[in-house]
């Protein structure tokens, strides 16, 4: 019989893009046919065979490939397998085995985020159509073979000989164990495959009873069964069972039994049909290991330690309860790229095996996450070292090098903690404790861990809630420009206005540039925000020159995102097109410390050919600092708010120096954070040309703003 090709729901898959994608395929679909066709029996020939894996494979790569990933590719390949034949559990296991290896060898999904994720994802799809697949095919035989049966019985009421031949036949040539079985429970005839099955010779079960072969434990509810199977409140029964063997061994099986009635429709027999599924459920329960660990350090995987974070949680010990570790290994990313992912993932499991070293003492689970972040959750007792210990166990054994191809590899552990959580906690609430507590911890510096603080987490909850709101607030008008002077500061008037963002939340606190440009870069909308900020200056700007004769600079602070933008001159060369805004009336901030950052001195000097004003914001009394006034073509310093601030309470003479280094290259300086009269008398003492603060007017909004350009 030819197998037909499998149906398919969706668009045929496309060719992987490249030659090296489709020839890794092909060879891959190669391989799985060659060993499929060992341990298995199809109908297809061995092209054929070739072909039908080959267009499977791709529609499993496919899959892989997509954004949001879909497992109902897998499920019907794993469906398909058993439509080809009698591939049966060796065929399932040799693709597991081939399609676990091979496939995250392909060169198309190394690229892939979470790769080995999604494949283990897969595989488990696949083995999950598989095993329904054959449960359905296993169903519907046991089902034609009832229907045979039965036909066989009532027709040997008409013509004996003809009847038992033809239950011979069907008897004979099954796998399965087949009795019929007398209403009193006597086995009144057994084929040879359940005596097999039971380690009894042919013919031997004729004449016992089946009761006695039935697992003390499940005899009375087979017995229940039976009866009610006689009394017609059940058709057909369908039970998993224990059998005991000869040898007293004892035998898993699937037990489905009929009723058989006379001529004249009174109870004759019992059909007994019995499935052995010992291998099939060590199958399930190795399918359901692999879904549960993971495939290359084989910890558990984060599914698998969720469950168990919910039942450790119920029954820790009041006094002691649970300590929860959320572990990331320090400059996984540098050895990837440096050396090679095959090193990493050496790396990962060796840091495995450290752990379960370092943890072999106490009652603890430890899992991988994803990636380089592992989880560890230990149910204390009062010889559970305390936390501190355990982090440099951790630590001390990782700093002992370990060599692959030749590199000697020593690394460190992050850690967030959660100690002794309440038993009410979500589980999915403490892990999201402790992985924000390791981002807390990591910020400070590698090798430490930290310990969850209530506080800080609501503090950061809130922050981050505030943040990612910010992109509906810009949109529904709450997020604004306004604009403050920058003034002289020999006789106070007016030398330039600032562009700042003000964020008037309805139901809140309003939020202040700074504030809003601290947020915009957490969640990477300072570009948009930054560019639209601009915009807004230099549309301003422009109306200002035209309606009310304003000449003077328009000023806005850049931020380090924006500054290190490949694109950042070709956005302000637009803006400047766009508004009509004069060049030399743009002064744009770009901020010292981002200096180093690669790209950012070549916008600097691009900014400066379009012949836009350049202040370094931000400025210091850094070596560094000094030098970019001398290398840049920047002519214009703002001295950072916090120097500002800083003289306004402390001994500030040395300050005093900064105005002469300045004024050595020829720079104007602008100090930002004057608040009172008295710093500002200050700094003009000491040589300060501009100033901007409250105490020379707050940001307002343009037209609050316009009385201050007379004159000017």
């Amino acid at each position: 019989m030819r197998v037909s090709p499998m149906p398919m729901t969706e668009p045929q898959p496309n060719q992987p893009a490249t030659p090296d994608a489709r020839r890794g395929r092909t060879v891959l679909a190669r391989k799985w046919a060659y060993l499929l066709s060992g341990v298995t029996v199809v109908s297809l020939s061995r092209e054929e065979l070739d072909a039908e894996l080959g267009e499977l494979l791709g529609t499993l790569c496919d899959s892989l490939h997509r954004a949001t990933p879909d497992l109902a590719p897998a499920e019907r390949i794993g469906a398909r397998l058993v439509a080809l034949g009698y591939v049966g559990e060796p065929g399932l296991r040799c693709t597991l085995d081939v399609l676990g290896k091979g496939l995250p060898a392909l060169p198309e999904l190394q690229a892939v985020d979470r790769a080995a994720d999604r494949v283990v994802a897969a595989l488990g799809a696949l083995s999950c159509g598989f095993l329904l697949a054959h449960e359905r095919s296993v169903l519907d035989q046991q089902e034609i073979m009832h229907l045979s049966l039965l036909k066989a019985v009532r027709d040997a009421q008409w013509n004996l000989r003809q009847s038992e031949a033809r239950f011979e036949e069907v008897v004979t040539s099954s796998a399965s164990g087949i009795a019929v079985v007398a209403l009193d429970g006597r086995i009144v005839r057994a084929n040879a495959a359940l005596a097999e099955m039971l380690g009894h010779p042919a013919g031997e079960l004729a004449g016992s009873v089946l009761y006695d072969v039935v697992h003390p434990e499940s005899v009375e509810i087979l017995r229940a069964a039976m009866l009610a199977l006689l009394d017609g409140g059940k058709e057909r029964v369908r039970q998993s069972e224990r059998l005991l063997r000869k040898d007293g061994d004892v035998v898993r099986i699937s037990l489905t039994a009929s009723l058989l009635r006379d001529a004249e429709d009174r109870p004759s027999h019992f059909v007994v049909v019995i499935e052995d599924g010992t291998e099939l459920m060590l199958l399930q329960g190795e399918l359901s290991r692999q879904a549960l660990h993971d495939v290359l350090t084989g910890l558990p995987n984060r599914q698998y330690f969720g469950t168990h974070l919910e039942t450790a949680l119920r029954r820790a010990d009041p006094a002691y309860g649970v300590t929860l570790f959320h572990l990331d290994l320090d400059a996984f990313g540098m050895v990837c790229n440096s050396l090679g992912r095959r090193v990493g993932e050496q790396l990962l499991v060796h840091f495995a095996q450290r752990l379960r070293a370092v943890m072999a003492g106490e009652n603890a689970m430890i899992a991988r996450f994803h990636s380089d972040e592992f989880g560890i959750l230990v149910e204390n007792t009062a010889s559970t070292p305390d936390i501190d210990t355990i982090v440099r166990a951790i630590n001390d054994e990782l700093a002992e090098p370990f060599f692959v191809d030749g590199h000697g590899l020593a690394l460190s552990a992050s850690a967030g903690v959660v100690h002794r959580p309440s038993k009410g906690i979500d589980p999915l609430e403490l892990l999201r404790q402790a992985d924000q507590t390791l981002r807390r911890a990591k910020e400070r510096r590698r090798g430490q861990w930290m310990m969850f603080d209530r506080e800080a987490d609501a503090h950061d909850r809130r922050t981050q809630a505030v943040a990612v709101g910010m992109a509906g607030a810009w949109e529904h008008g709450e997020i604004g420009v306004r604009y403050r002077p920058m003034a002289r500061l020999a006789d106070g008037e007016v030398a330039g206005v600032e562009a700042r963002l003000h964020w008037d939340r309805p139901e809140d606190t309003a939020l202040s540039h700074e504030c809003c440009v601290e947020l915009a870069e957490t969640t990477g909308l300072m570009l948009p925000l930054g560019d639209w900020l601009l915009r807004a200056a230099g549309r301003q700007g422009e109306w200002w020159r035209q309606r009310a004769g304003f000449g003077l600079p328009m000023v806005a602070g850049l931020t380090g995102h924006q500054v290190s933008d490949d694109a950042l001159g070709t956005r302000v060369t637009r803006l400047l097109h766009d508004t009509g805004l004069p060049p030399e009336q743009l002064m744009l901030g770009v901020p010292a410390p981002a200096l180093p950052v690669s790209g950012v001195i070549e916008n600097v000097t691009a900014l400066a050919d379009l012949g836009v004003h350049v202040m370094l914001d931000d400025f210091g009394l850094g070596p560094d600092d000094l030098r970019a006034i001398e290398d840049l073509p920047v002519d214009i310093v703002r001295v950072d708010r916090r120097l500002a601030e800083w003289q306004a309470w402390s001994d500030s003479t040395f300050l005093g120096a900064l105005v002469p280094l300045v004024r050595q290259v020829g720079a104007t300086l602008v100090v930002d954070g004057i608040h009172t009269e008295d710093q500002a008398n200050w700094w003009r003492t000491a040589g300060a040309d501009l100033a901007t603060g409250d105490y020379f007017g707050v940001a307002r909004p343009p037209a609050e703003l316009a009385g201050q350009f007379a004159g000017t």
